[in-house]
């Protein structure tokens, strides 16, 4: 086991320490007491562990572990290195125990199933990308010169579900018909697998532990993160076929910015005495862009908020949002519509493959077998936020203008025996509203709009002409009672944006009179530059993702999980 000393060095009986004079006298003290001990018998020998005896027999066969991990040069003479998928059609359309022979290909994947019919025979099934292939090793028919019997004999013994191959042979269809490759020679070994793939893994913490070995074990978890890549990608190229320019903006500020939430707080080298903040929204950023003079723009990227984690939320998650000037709500609103249809109809057509282990997707929960019945409608429900909640309340929504709105609706809580929200501000309370009375109703794709302009500190606002109520130009997407897009006409009034920005601050500090939150003089200013009419939107990625493969948390959604479980990856693991 000398080439693996890298590897395990604790596996290795050769490795002499070199201990100093006083730790050999302690040792020689030590095994002195200990002799005089009882001798307790042995009553079982060490057994080897799975990964010794994988390390001891790829030695034996395949010799020191650097030959067992060969470049890639592509495939051996004579042959056309193929895709699986493309070798599969080839033999799918051959007859029941035919071969074609016109011309040898070579085939790349890992193992996932291995059959061994006889000391002759043996089948191999190599799935990449998706696609599987059965290959069949034929050892009796091979020609001496392409494997002698102690390479087959220790081919039969080795192979292992996990291992990279490279097989190279001929389109073949079975007598049952299955589509497979009749090897013409022993596979290449690319990359062997030094552990046994379990058929499942049932626990939380190993799942949350192992996340690579979760998704080579449970196909659902690969076609999520596949699905993830398409559905981020899909929304990139309808904005951009829509005119949005797509930018990055910074992450780490010196000011979260552009939503209520709790930041994460840090500070870098170069600047040791300036506290810095993750972002909570590139919200600021994207309206700065739009003020230089971007007509649309948009980012899709992560967020971060300092809060709890939960089965929707997640303290680093990611976001789309974009910016277009000259729009409205309703606008707005008819985007988000086409996008999701448009959405809905390209996962519909995806290949079986991506989507065949998730039976929890809209896309297969609307497919009849004939035609595809569209999960959204044409046009979205609308509930209205104030007439809504005091038709459910049965009670009329106090005037929030006046400064005593905070005890109002306090008392409001009281005659409903509703529960106070933790932090008991106007727009906490308000929203603790909506959650009750409001979201409940929304099952079907569902626009909540004309919130009290309360809830919306950078929404353009206005009087409602049927409450009287100051509302904002908002709406809100709500789908199963969940929320998945915000969107506004943005406050584009320097004067109003430091009104609602002041009003913000008054609310947190009934509550909070220690609070040490500014304006932010920044974004006004930039504002006093000029920013135009503008429709600003946002849409969770990782909600719409759960939604589109029929996941239950976000933690699914999430190629290494929540918060929890990427702490646990170097720790002891808390749960989800």
């Amino acid at each position: 086991m000398e080439s693996c000393r890298f590897l395990r060095p604790c596996l290795q009986a050769n490795i002499r320490s070199q201990p100093c004079a006083a730790y050999a006298r302690f040792f020689s003290a030590s095994r002195k007491v200990l002799s005089d001990q009882p001798k307790v018998k042995q009553t079982r020998s060490h057994a080897k562990s799975d990964f010794e005896r994988r390390i001891e027999l790829l030695e034996g066969q395949q010799g020191r572990s650097r030959e067992w991990y060969p470049r890639f040069d592509g495939p051996p003479n004579a042959t056309i290195w193929t895709k699986i998928e493309v070798a599969r059609k080839t033999a799918m359309r051959l007859s029941p125990g035919t071969t074609d022979t016109k011309a040898p290909v070579s085939v790349s994947g890992r193992v996932r199933s291995v059959r061994v019919a006889s000391s002759k025979l043996v089948f191999v099934d190599i799935e990449r990308n998706g696609h599987t292939i059965q290959v069949v090793f034929n050892l009796g028919s091979m020609h001496a010169d392409t494997a002698n019997d102690q390479a087959k004999a220790a081919f039969r013994k080795s192979v292992r579900r996990g291992d990279w191959l490279t097989a190279t042979g001929y389109a073949h269809k079975t007598g049952s018909g299955e589509p497979s490759l009749a090897a013409t020679c022993l596979p290449k070994l690319d990359s062997p697998s030094l552990h046994q793939i379990p058929a499942a893994l049932e626990d939380a913490e190993t799942k949350a532990r192992k996340p690579h070995v979760n998704m080579l074990v449970d196909p659902a978890e690969l076609q999520t993160h596949i699905m993830r890549g398409r559905i981020e990608q899909h929304i990139i190229t309808w904005l951009a076929q829509k005119g949005y320019n797509k930018v990055n903006t910074p992450i780490l500020t010196s000011g979260a910015g552009g939503a209520v939430a709790k930041p994460f707080e840090t500070v870098a080298t170069e600047m040791s005495n300036t506290k810095l903040n993750l972002r909570i929204a590139p919200e600021l950023w994207l309206k700065r862009l739009i003020v230089g003079g971007m007509d649309k723009v948009f980012e899709l990227g992560p967020a971060f908020r300092n809060e709890g984690v939960d089965s929707t939320h997640n303290p680093e998650f990611t976001m789309c949002e974009f910016y277009a000037t000259f729009t409205t709500i309703e606008a707005l609103m008819t985007q988000t519509e086409s996008l999701l249809h448009n959405m809905f109809t390209f996962l519909a057509n995806l290949p079986h493959e991506m989507t065949s282990h998730l039976p929890d997707s809209i896309v297969h929960r609307n497919f009849s077998g004939i035609q595809l019945d569209p999960y959204f409608p044409d046009k979205f429900a609308r509930l209205p936020f104030i007439p809504t909640l005091e038709q459910a309340m049965s009670k009329p929504l106090p005037d929030l203008s006046p400064p005593t709105a905070h005890t109002d609706l306090l008392n409001l809580f009281e005659q409903l025996e509703l529960p106070l929200p933790s932090n008991q501000t106007v727009p906490n309370l308000l929203d603790a509203l909506s959650s009750h009375y409001i979201e409940p109703l929304c099952t079907e794709p569902t626009f909540i709009t004309e919130h009290p302009a309360a809830l919306s500190p950078l929404s353009k606002s206005f009087t409602c002409p049927t409450t009287g109520q100051l509302i904002s130009a908002r709406a809100e997407l709500f789908i199963e009672g969940r929320e998945y897009a915000n969107m506004y006409e943005e406050e584009n009034s320097p004067f109003e944006q430091r009104r609602k920005f002041e009003e913000q601050l008054a609310y947190r500090r009934q509550v909070d009179p220690g609070c040490e939150a500014e304006v932010d003089e920044s974004y006004l200013e930039v504002l006093e530059w000029g920013l135009p009419p503008t429709g600003g939107w946002g849409m969770g990625i990782d909600r719409l993702v759960m939604l589109f493969t029929g996941r239950k948390r976000i933690g699914d959604v999430l190629p290494f999980g929540t918060l929890r479980n990427v702490v646990g990856l170097r720790g002891r693991w808390r749960g989800d």
